[in-house]
């Protein structure tokens, strides 16, 4: 790909297409943008700025009078009985989101606008503009109809509701009542009367619900009464008829038992004395069995007279061995003392016997109670068995008598705490700072209205930039020439702001020979052999820098030692004679008519080092003289005495001359306006060159300022380099 070279580092622009250096960042095209359209952007925010004054001193003052007041989760309890209403909880948000839409309501408006006499207000209506041709405000000798109060109260509580902010303090219970309005007297009291009607409200709607659930337990309770009276009849009239006689309930040890029946505390009561009867029987048996061979028993051992005749006979026994050891049996003492000893065996065995009579008889004693205590036991069994059966529809109404009481009694004492509860004023809500009246007027604020003018004109300036960017199809900036219109960038050539281009052109030093020495080099590389000998020099519309283009490129070309000449081939409206400073009496189209002596229709510019063949007289139609092959000879004859012949062409648009001219030459050199030609045009030029077989070489962008660009940079670099230091 051939790769154009501008000396004002316009390779980046160039390069984009073939993966060269990108664009400018974003941020820099836009800033471009904004730096070409600064006028239209500071006209608009200048006439918001003074929109926004105007607007700031014509606006009515409003006055803001707020008070604070702080909404707890649960009230204060007065007496320790639960309400009807659910308590918040810890994070119950919703009670506050409740609690916000509660103070936003159209009915505490009402009410309030009510309780202020605001809806018999003229005055309150018209300071707010209202203006409505319902008959409800219709005056009538200075007041409203009472007719039409409800329709008023509805309008000013919407009012009211436009005028009040609801602002919740972040992380706490605090919340702010604003109020706005053109009064500060009307404002404080409207904030003040918010807040009362809000508390007002909020222990009105405590109550009706307490008033509600009372009126709703006193119906059940009712109900229930009837069902407890029902069936307590049915219990007592089956008790009676089965003869089913219950103790009442008792309560031992902490615990309460149920009703119980006679006939079981009787057998329970026998079951005992059975028990203990058995027990007896058996450890009476256990004695009786216990007595020994010799009627030695436990009994016996353990009694006191038979143990004390056995001691009196051990001791009569010890004496009578004494005696035996001295004298016979037939000793009368030693017989005397064997007679006691024979009288208290007799008197012991006498007690054993008694004793053990005595256990016989016990036993017999314990076993008879034992089997008549068994006997009533079984009976008792038996009609208790009976009993049972009989209970079993008496159980069945006795429950249902429990629970008709047990919710009878539980609907009585809800009943009872919620009349308490109802009727203390608990309240929730607390007034912290109430609203004073205002000293001054918090809107209109110049400073805040004039920052709002400001980023609003802001925003339209720039949308205002961006859509006349978007419209403006003129060559704003080099890079638009390789990107819109895929044409090489010869380069781009300052705009001149004072003097003639035949001035600039004899300071080698100005901005134009640079400009226009980056566009010659740039042609060197449009072709294998160097700059082509034959160029022609258009544009798409008249006064677009072509003449000067054409004059410049031939000055440049006769500095290079080149032997040049400059023909002004718009036979229609010639200029090249007044850059030069000459007249067309005689020229191109002299040849081209049939003239062929070359040498008498050319004129020396030795101050630019090239020679010029002006236009000529102006011809009637200079397309007809163009179609011939005259233009073609003549170039092949200029070019066999000079090196290269520079054509200043006329504009593509509307004429055929330069498309005929540009068929003739090696290549066509087009000059672009900055800022001043569409590239709508641009392109339809083109492309009748194009049609017409013309070799486009580049194009030339010319008047250009690279502070109108929207994105180039380094178009104006070196033009005044070093140029302070020379000329110090």
């Amino acid at each position: 790909m051939r790769k154009i070279i501008d000396a004002t580092d316009t390779a980046d622009y160039q390069s984009m297409e073939a993966g060269g250096v990108p664009r400018l960042p974003l941020l820099r095209q836009y800033l471009r943008i904004a730096l070409r359209w600064r006028y239209v952007v500071g006209g608009i925010i200048a006439g918001c700025l003074l929109l926004g004054i105007i607007i700031t001193f014509v606006m009515t003052r409003q006055y803001t009078a707020a008070t604070t007041v702080e909404i707890s989760r649960e009230s204060n309890n007065i007496v320790a009985i639960q309400g009807v209403e659910r308590e918040a909880g810890l994070a119950d948000q919703e009670f506050y989101q409740t609690q916000y839409g509660l103070l936003r309501s159209r009915s505490l408006a009402e009410r309030v606008a009510g309780q202020l006499r605001l809806v018999d207000d003229p005055t309150f209506f018209k300071q707010f503009k209202v203006k409505s041709d319902a008959p409800a405000f219709d005056l009538i000798n200075g007041r409203y109809s009472p007719t039409g109060r409800q329709v008023r109260q509805r309008v000013a509580g919407d009012v009211l509701l436009d005028h009040v902010d609801i602002a919740p303090t972040r992380l706490s219970r605090l919340v702010e009542i604003r109020v706005t309005t053109p009064s500060p007297e009307l404002s404080a009291k409207i904030a003040n009367a918010w807040t009362a009607s809000f508390i007002q409200a909020s222990l009105e709607r405590r109550y009706q619900a307490t008033s509600y659930a009372r009126n709703f337990l006193e119906n059940r309770l009712e109900q229930l009464r009837s069902r407890l009276e029902i069936s307590e009849r049915q219990l007592v009239s089956y008790a009676s008829a089965q003869r089913i006689i219950n103790l009442p309930a008792a309560q031992e040890q902490g615990r309460t038992s149920t009703d119980r029946s006679i006939l079981t505390d009787d057998l329970t009561a026998l079951n005992t004395a059975l028990t203990a009867a058995t027990a007896d029987r058996i450890a009476a048996q256990a004695h009786y069995e216990q007595r020994g061979a010799a009627g030695a028993t436990t009994e016996a051992l353990r009694n006191v007279a038979i143990n004390n005749l056995r001691q009196r006979r051990a001791e009569l026994a010890a004496e009578y061995k004494k005696l035996m050891m001295q004298f016979q049996p037939e000793y009368p003492t030693a017989k005397a003392v064997a007679a006691q000893m024979s009288q208290i065996d007799q008197s012991i065995a006498r007690e054993e016997s008694r004793v053990t009579g005595s256990l016989q008889a016990e036993y017999r004693q314990a076993l008879d109670r034992e089997q008549r205590l068994k006997s009533r036991v079984e009976a008792l069994k038996q009609g208790f068995l009976d009993l049972r059966r009989r209970s079993i529809q008496y159980n069945i109404f006795q429950r249902e008598v429990d629970t008709n009481r047990q919710l009878y009694d539980g609907l009585l004492q809800r009943y009872k705490e919620i009349g308490v509860a109802g009727g203390v004023g608990v309240n929730n809500v607390a007034i912290v700072d109430p609203a004073e009246v205002p000293n001054r007027p918090s809107s209109p604020r110049l400073v805040l209205n004039l920052a709002l003018a400001l980023i609003l004109g802001c925003g339209l300036g720039v949308l205002a930039a961006l859509a006349l960017e978007q419209i403006d199809e003129a060559i704003v900036d080099p890079a638009d020439i390789q990107k819109e219109l895929g044409v090489p960038l010869l380069g781009s050539v300052p705009k001149l702001r004072e003097g003639q281009p035949k001035d600039a052109l004899l300071d080698r030093k100005s901005e134009l020979v640079d400009a226009y020495l980056a566009v010659q080099t740039n042609l060197q590389f449009t072709s294998d052999a160097g700059i082509p000998r034959s160029i022609a020099v258009t544009s798409t519309r008249p006064a677009e820098g072509k003449s000067t283009t054409a004059l410049a490129l031939a000055t440049t070309l006769a500095r290079a030692h080149k032997r040049v000449i400059l023909i002004d081939g718009d036979m229609r409206s010639p200029s090249v004679h007044h850059l030069i400073g000459t007249s067309h009496d005689r020229g191109l189209s002299n040849f081209l008519s049939g003239q062929n002596d070359i040498d008498a229709l050319l004129v020396g510019a030795e101050a630019l080092g090239f020679v010029v063949m002006t236009a000529g007289p102006i011809p009637p139609n200079a397309a007809e003289l163009l179609t011939g092959d005259r233009l073609k000879v003549l170039i092949d004859r200029l070019l066999e005495q000079f090196d290269h012949v520079v054509i200043d062409s006329p504009p593509v648009m509307g004429l055929a001359d330069a498309s005929l001219i540009g068929s003739h030459v090696q290549g066509v050199v087009y000059a672009v306006e900055s800022h001043g030609t569409r590239t709508s045009s641009v392109k339809i030029a083109l492309s009748r060159l194009a049609s017409s077989r013309a070799r486009i070489l580049g194009m030339v962008v010319t008047k250009f300022e690279s502070k109108k660009a929207s994105y180039g940079y380094g178009y104006d670099y070196g033009y005044g380099y070093g140029r302070a230091e020379q000329d110090a």
